[in-house]
């Protein structure tokens, strides 16, 4: 083996200081490149999570335990459906006052007794529909609860518990004309039947209508002692048309438990088309009662009261999803409100023609 020059070959001293520089590097490195300590800090517990909120309260839980199933079932803590039957009374009532230039006692005597009557037969509607449908609620989560789904009112107490309050409606109708306690007897059929047409129809929100709406004539002959059906039919067809359109509304909260039980509405056979189609139905109603003020003679209040409950129309419609249970409500609720002010612009328009007579 050949020998290296004495200026390349390293000596031993050489390679034992180059080890050494070698190593204490490696223990430096390893000193500053150490994994520094895991710092475990305290952290404060987590807060108790809150209490659910308390269930939302009424003025019937006040009332005495053996009434409140009564009153849950007449529904008297929801007024909106009151104020929808009320309506068209109070659409005929006050458009029948400007024609007839009936003075304030008929008036408004006509109004509060037909108030009434919707207040109690809107209840007796309530009592007939969930007596029909008590097996069928029991299956749909928003009315699961209702009074006869959960046992907390027996059939015979239903029936018994309608009795009266046919009773009283029947008090009620009898302070009118007998031409109107005929025309009002007439309309019992529809009140009855309604709940049933949702087996066999995909439209019982039409019947429904036919029922709700009777008000629009009856409101004239209590007034007129006779219906004028060239004012009173498109004010009841206009109506009919509103109630399509405010139910299919309110049908759409049910709409995936209906299909799951069998149950049929509009909101089911409209489906996605359904607000181009209920936009159709409520042109239709807004042109329909404005047909009847036409025909009436009807003045610049009411056609006024016309346009506010067109526009608060047209904010109910276009404002609802119709997959939200929520917005469902308050859509069905705004198309109320509609009603109400074509009420204030007839109601006005009555009192324009005392002011000036």
């Amino acid at each position: 083996m050949s020998r290296l020059p004495a200026l390349v070959r390293p000596s031993h001293r050489s390679l034992v200081s180059l080890c050494s520089l070698n190593a204490r590097r490696a223990q430096v490195v390893r000193r500053h490149y150490a994994p520094l300590p895991i710092l475990t800090a305290q952290r404060a517990p987590a807060p108790a999570p809150l209490p659910p909120p308390p269930p939302t309260r009424s003025w019937i839980d006040r009332l005495p335990a053996s009434w409140r199933p009564y009153a849950l079932l007449t529904r008297i803590d929801k007024p909106i459906g009151t104020a929808l039957l009320f309506l068209p009374c109070g659409w005929s009532i006050a458009m029948a006052s400007h024609a007839t230039h009936a003075p304030p006692s008929v008036m408004l005597g006509t109004t509060a007794l037909f108030a009434t009557g919707a207040l109690v037969m809107r209840g007796a509607g309530c009592t007939i529909n969930d007596m029909w449908d008590r097996s069928l609620d029991k299956h749909v989560d928003r009315t699961k609860d209702r009074p006869l789904a959960r046992g907390d009112i027996s059939m015979p107490q239903a029936v018994a518990f309608l009795g009266a309050q046919l009773t009283v409606g029947l008090g009620v109708l009898l302070q009118l004309n007998w031409y109107s306690i005929y025309l009002g007897a007439a309309s019992l059929g529809l009140v009855v039947v309604y709940p049933f047409m949702k087996r066999v129809t995909y439209w019982p929100q039409f019947v429904l209508g036919l029922a709700f709406n009777w008000g629009a004539l009856l409101g004239w002959s209590a007034v007129a002692g006779s219906v004028d059906w060239a004012v009173a039919l498109p004010l009841y067809a206009g109506g009919v048309c509103w109630t399509l359109l405010y139910d299919t509304i309110y049908a759409h909260q049910d709409k995936l438990d209906d299909a799951r039980v069998g149950i049929r509405s509009t909101a089911l056979l409209f489906g996605d088309r359904s607000r181009a189609i209920l936009g159709a139905f409520g042109g239709s109603s807004l042109a329909l009662v404005g047909l009847a003020g036409y025909i009436g003679a009807s003045g610049v209040p009411f056609f006024l009261g016309l346009g506010v409950g067109a526009v608060q129309t047209v904010r109910a419609l276009f404002g609802t999803d119709f997959d939200d249970r929520a917005s469902c409500w308050r859509g069905f609720v705004g198309c109320g409100w509609a009603g109400f002010w074509i009420w204030m612009g007839a109601g006005a328009d009555w009192a324009l023609t005392m002011l000036l007579a």
